[in-house]
């Protein structure tokens, strides 16, 4: 196994006891950046800051207040006055479609993820903006 691949699979672990973080219930999602072996910034599913912990309706739904992890991750490093130009953004699961366009807009170069969704529309529009996406499975059950 490469040392590159030995740090996704760390990263991703990471990522996955970051997610433990989130009151969802119904997937719990978690997400690093990493610039020059340095975690830059961090996030899990949630809600803004100062609203209840609460992320589900009486339905089970997501409630659409709720923030995803690379979201929360990206505008964390907006308010720190650091910057993702060419990071790598580590998640457990692959980013949707608005996610997408955050990490593109971001200058994330670099999207490891652990568990695939039923939606591939972000992958693929990563993949269009030239960013560089890689599955590594079997790090979360």
């Amino acid at each position: 196994m490469t040392k590159s691949l030995l740090l996704d699979k760390r990263y991703l672990r990471m990522a996955h006891i970051w997610s433990e973080n989130s009151y969802c219930t119904r997937r719990k999602v978690g997400a690093l950046i990493v610039k020059d072996k340095m975690i830059i910034s961090d996030g899990y599913n949630g809600t803004p800051s100062g609203f209840p912990n609460v992320c589900e309706g009486d339905d089970g739904l997501t409630l659409p207040c709720v923030l995803h992890a690379e979201a929360n991750a990206i505008t964390k490093i907006a308010r720190s006055g650091n910057n993702s130009d060419g990071a790598t953004l580590y998640v457990t699961d692959a980013p949707c479609i608005e996610c997408a366009k955050l990490i593109i807009q971001a200058g994330i170069v670099r999207v490891v993820y652990a568990r695939s969704y039923r939606l591939t529309d972000g992958i693929d529009l990563l993949r269009q903006a030239g960013i560089e996406v890689e599955q590594v499975a079997g790090i979360i059950e």
